[in-house]
């Protein structure tokens, strides 16, 4: 297990809805996966009662969002570099595989515009698209070039080598895409989305997606734009 200066419980990351908040899963994948402890805070979305607080906490009012004492790290990227300085593991420890996959993590934080507006992160439906558009297909095969560059040159099962790092928790979003919308890789970078989805804190993450009791209306509607969904297994509204 891994430990940081100090109590580890201080540590607070507040995340959003686990069905559809891919940025919150990075941070509290990564966390999971090295065993760094933290308590987990959800603030779901379309609760404006539930957003007053982390209006007061952070000006970017967005999750998620890391509170450590009185220090706070807001956006996926500034989370995982916070607590690379911290703890072992984070990045890979030889420098070639920690540039390619610093870069990678960069690229998708700030890239994929097409994937991310059609294919929002929807864990518990499976979905027929509607349209397979070029700017779609791009970022599609951009994605399977990527992700094969980097299981071939650093031999896998990871994009950067033997073990999980930030920059599988940054593409673990797309994992969840892939599952809901069957968007079709080559073979290499679809076995690398099954070794994702095998992962214990994915597992955890989407089988507390699958119980949440409510539906959050924007993402939906995208949800409706994008295709038809031909199986939802969510817990219907209101059961828990």
């Amino acid at each position: 297990m891994q430990s940081c200066p100090g109590d580890p419980s201080v540590y607070q990351l507040y995340i959003g809805n686990k069905n559809y908040s891919s940025w919150s899963l990075r941070p509290w994948l990564l966390m999971r996966a090295l065993e760094i402890p933290f308590e987990e805070l959800l603030l779901p979305f379309g609760d404006e009662e539930a957003w007053q607080p982390f209006r007061r906490l952070s000006a970017a009012a967005k999750v998620p969002c890391l509170v450590v004492e009185t220090q706070v790290v807001w956006e996926s990227l500034a989370i995982v570099e916070y607590l690379a300085e911290r703890h072992a593991g984070v990045w890979p420890t030889e420098a070639v595989a920690r540039a390619w996959a610093r870069s990678a993590a960069a690229e998708m934080h700030a890239g994929f515009a097409e994937l991310r507006a059609v294919c929002s992160m929807n864990c518990g439906v499976r979905v027929r698209l509607k349209d397979m558009s070029q700017p779609l297909l791009r970022d599609i095969g951009r994605l399977d070039t990527l992700w094969t560059d980097g299981l071939t040159r650093f031999g896998g099962p990871f994009l950067a080598g033997p073990e999980f790092s930030a920059v599988d928790a940054f593409y673990a979003p797309v994992a969840f895409r892939v599952q809901t919308y069957s968007l079709a890789l080559r073979p290499e970078a679809a076995a690398y989305v099954e070794t994702l989805l095998a992962l214990p804190a994915m597992q955890e993450w989407y089988a507390a997606a699958l119980r949440e009791p409510f539906r959050d209306v924007p993402h939906e509607a995208d949800l409706a734009r994008a295709g038809t969904v031909t199986q939802d297994l969510r817990l219907p509204v209101g059961l828990r």
